[in-house]
């Protein structure tokens, strides 16, 4: 009797970068966003008409998307490279 090969299972315990697709770059570009928002809110509390929407437009329209849509080359090499199996 013949017995069919069963499909590889995936890994249930995946690392949250590798099944979002972010790499370190992306995460730390977020926090760069994220503080940018933040220390915008704070000058926009303190009376700033200048520098508080310049430090949201920056957060919100430039460094979390950019953050969001580059991919970092460096953090999925080994799966970029087929296996020999």
């Amino acid at each position: 009797m013949e017995q069919k090969a069963k499909p590889a299972k995936k890994a249930a315990g995946k690392k949250v970068s590798e099944s979002l697709g972010f790499g370190r770059v992306n995460y730390y570009l977020i926090a760069l966003g994220l503080a940018f928002i933040v220390v915008g809110y704070i000058a926009l509390a303190s009376g700033s008409i200048t520098l508080a929407p310049i430090l949201l437009v920056l957060g919100y329209c430039v460094i979390l998307p950019v953050a969001l849509l580059i991919k970092d080359r460096w953090s999925n090499k080994a799966a970029e490279i087929p296996s020999e199996n």
